[in-house]
């Protein structure tokens, strides 16, 4: 890490309970090259032991650290410090955008969790696990390799939510399933899981997308999920015409 040293102004967005939100700004003197969730822990360690924030691995695969940094839907923890801001500059730190506030840094993310829910996307198999001694579970043995994928929920998807966040329509819209949701069902595929047309093809569902693709800027994981929508559509309309012309 560089010796370089910067003065960064952390302007915190601060909200507790029914209190009103605002902002509060702390300078810090911190190394270019850090991460701007390390910012956040020194100021919770030694400014501020009542600010409330999420984190976990510092290697963006929980995806617990999303936040805004100047605006923008980031991983605070493979954000760093010298790519968004610059010596003697702001950093506006914000929670997610189109979730309920807990407190300050911290939203309730149960729309994204209730609408994985809702296209039934799997995570691993809790009945085919085995106990280890110590606690934790091991994969089951006999996983047929071109089944893999009914292991996953949503191949490289960490569900952060920055793609809800970044969705324009998920904040007008609250019924919308919005785009980790309709790329979990993209990845199941309609012909495997037909089941999932009748939750996808509605109005909340893959029409109400506007193809602004805000979701795959800020992606972190290259899921690509306007992609992803785009192509469920492709699906829903062949389900359509097969329909039509007396298919299945």
């Amino acid at each position: 890490m560089s010796e370089e040293k910067w003065t960064v102004n952390f302007v915190v967005y601060r909200k507790k309970g029914e209190g009103e939100p605002h902002y509060q700004t702390f300078t810090l003197e911190v190394s270019p090259d850090e991460y701007v969730i390390d910012g956040v822990e020194r100021i919770w360690a030694f400014h501020d032991r009542s600010l409330v924030f999420a984190h976990a691995c510092h290697h963006s695969t929980c995806g617990a650290c999303g936040m805004r940094v100047n605006g923008v839907e980031k991983l605070t923890c493979i954000t760093r410090i010298r790519d968004v801001t610059t010596n003697g500059g702001t950093l506006r730190i914000e929670p997610l955008r189109n979730f309920p506030v807990i407190s300050d840094l911290v939203v309730d993310m149960s729309r994204l969790y209730v609408g994985m829910d809702k296209v039934h996307a799997p995570a691993v198999h809790p009945l085919s696990m085995a106990p280890l001694e110590g606690g934790g579970i091991k994969p089951p043995r006999d996983v047929p390799m071109d089944d893999g994928k009914e292991y996953l929920r949503l191949a490289d998807c960490i569900e952060c939510g920055l793609c809800i966040s970044a969705c324009p329509i998920a904040g007008t819209a609250e019924d919308y399933l919005g785009p980790a949701v309709l790329a979990a069902a993209q990845l199941q595929g309609l012909n495997r899981a037909p089941d999932l047309t009748a939750i996808v093809d509605c109005v909340d569902g893959v029409w109400r997308c506007h193809s602004a693709y805000e979701c795959t800027a800020v992606c972190p994981s290259n899921v690509d999920p306007g992609w992803r929508i785009m192509d469920l559509r492709r699906q829903v309309l062949a389900q359509r015409i097969r329909r039509w012309f007396g298919g299945a």
